[in-house]
């Protein structure tokens, strides 16, 4: 079942880490079914209650149509993961998949509209019954996030397992390496506690 992380730090990353394992070569598909989509979409915030249940219906007269949605879910969402993968290494996307991320934006912007607030304005997404409308606020959120200060602080796990879990780094000195130190974190550290035992064992 795909759930939403906040320990991603960030919308789009958050995103891209519905694959889990992303860079093994064993990867595990958590979108599974347009249903996970919503499901994801409304733990983000990004669908309220209402909207995932008219899109629910939407999908349910139309299960070749929630199909197509899913998979132009997961083909955005790889390009998503491969771009600020790559930006983490320091090295540039692939125009291909910077065309994934821009096509997504661009079908988006129809559906979109400002609204003054008190202070400034915001973006809000109009309320229509599209089976695209999940992946709009992601697209926006990955396309303001490459080109904001915050990009130096997208980070990836340091597992050499295949983890790839991407996240925004907020501490202080950009010190964050895991996904978590609950999985990976300790992961490594134990085996480096056996590593060390090993080593003393035979000297």
């Amino acid at each position: 079942m795909s759930s939403y992380d906040p320990e991603a730090g960030h919308l789009a990353l958050a995103f891209a880490n519905t694959m889990n394992w992303h860079a093994s070569a064993e990867p595990i598909e958590e979108l599974t079914s347009y249903q996970e989509l919503l499901d994801w979409s409304r733990q983000a915030g990004i669908l309220t209650g209402g909207q995932a249940a008219r899109l629910q219906r939407l999908a349910a007269a139309s299960d070749q149509g929630a199909e197509a949605a899913r998979l132009r879910a997961i083909e955005l969402r790889e390009a998503i993961y491969r771009v600020f993968a790559t930006v983490h290494g320091g090295r540039r996307p692939e125009p291909s998949d910077l065309a994934i991320l821009t096509e997504a934006v661009r079908a988006s912007v129809a559906y979109g509209q400002l609204e003054p607030r008190e202070a400034g304005f915001s973006w809000r997404w109009k309320d229509t019954e599209n089976l695209d409308r999940p992946l709009w606020p992601v697209a926006r959120a990955a396309v303001d996030l490459l080109r904001s200060d915050e990009l130096a602080r997208v980070g990836q796990c340091a597992d050499d397992r295949g983890c790839g879990y991407l996240f925004l780094d907020t501490t202080r000195n950009h010190s964050r390496r895991w996904c978590s130190m609950d999985s990976c974190g300790n992961r490594a550290k134990a085996r480096r506690h056996y590593r060390r035992a090993q080593a003393k064992a035979a000297s």
